[in-house]
């Protein structure tokens, strides 16, 4: 099968069956299947889908909501395409932009094509603004250079898809856990249409999400396979300057003869001397739960591109 399209969708009984139609006819001609993804779905979704789908149509169904990146990976494990395609089935994504975003990775330069809402059609106060600061940030942390990291379309080869390892609700920094395994990323332009029918799921109360998750990705990006790197660091100086505040105390005491007990700067020194000694041994203890996690599992902490064997007989 050359594609696997994976929608997820919670409450969205008005738009199920237009999407269908979208999918169905946008796709014709493509050796496809479509995964529906119901996250615990309290109106009429799963019915309408039931009502509509046609053969090429699987539907996943939670039996409680578990959050989009949950239901995205319910997807992705049981998509059997070579291409994976991700998408929102609010019908504000258009399936007509997948055929040219195909044939844009079948081009065989990139791992991920992913889409940019040209021309947004989403209010400035809520949406487009706290997305624009989004993206900036993103961009300027992780150095991952995409325009658009709150679209949901998406198409990627199946080994990347396959190994994003979406926990939590790290939907958002897909890019980011796509490029931590070496994708080459490229944009292209999409349509993005107006909600017509139920309401959004997302608001401005998902900004602390994204920040907390936004260091996550970062922690990922610069100290998963070495985090001694940075506890081991943090340690050490905080160590350093509480020995030197400490020293300089001591001076203080036996060289001057003067009384620092109820020194501001003793608990300082003291409360410094004892954090470098606990970031130290978070980064053993982390260091070791590393290691566990790639030998328990056989895990390599490289990805091999491509094994080339040279055909001249020697």
């Amino acid at each position: 099968m050359k594609l696997s399209v994976v929608v997820t969708v919670y409450n969205e009984e008005d738009n199920v069956i237009p999407l269908c139609q979208k999918e169905y006819e946008a796709l014709e001609g493509i050796d496809y299947e479509l995964i529906l993804v119901d996250d615990g779905s309290t109106d009429n979704t799963v019915k309408n889908i039931k009502s509509f789908a046609n053969n090429r149509t699987k539907l996943l169904i939670f039996n409680k909501n578990h959050g989009q990146s949950t239901a995205m990976s319910a997807g992705i494990d049981i998509a059997q395409g070579e291409y994976i395609v991700t998408m929102d089935g609010d019908l504000q994504n258009d399936p007509a932009d997948i055929p040219t975003m195909l044939a844009k990775l079948e081009e065989g330069e990139y791992d991920v094509v992913a889409g940019v809402r040209a021309n947004r059609q989403d209010g400035f106060v809520l949406r487009k603004f706290p997305s624009k600061i989004a993206n900036w940030m993103i961009r300027n942390l992780t150095d991952v250079r995409l325009s658009d990291y709150g679209c949901s379309l998406r198409i990627y080869k199946k080994d990347i898809a396959k190994n994003l390892g979406l926990y939590g609700e790290l939907h958002r920094f897909i890019p980011v856990l796509a490029k931590l395994q070496g994708a080459k990323m490229t944009e292209v332009d999409v349509n993005h249409h107006a909600r017509i029918h139920g309401e959004s799921k997302y608001g401005i109360n998902r900004t602390f999400k994204v920040m907390a998750d936004l260091m996550l990705m970062i922690f990922f990006q610069k100290y998963f396979r070495k985090p001694m790197h940075l506890f081991g660091g943090l340690g050490i100086l905080t160590f350093a300057i509480g020995m030197l505040i400490n020293i300089y105390l001591l001076v203080v005491k036996f060289g001057y003869g003067e009384d620092i007990w109820g020194r501001p700067l003793l608990l300082l020194g003291a409360i410094l001397l004892l954090g470098g000694i606990q970031f130290i041994t978070v980064g053993i203890i982390a260091e070791l739960m590393m290691r566990t996690y790639y030998e328990s599992q056989n895990k390599k902490v490289y990805r091999l591109k491509e094994v080339f064997v040279g055909q001249v007989e020697a």
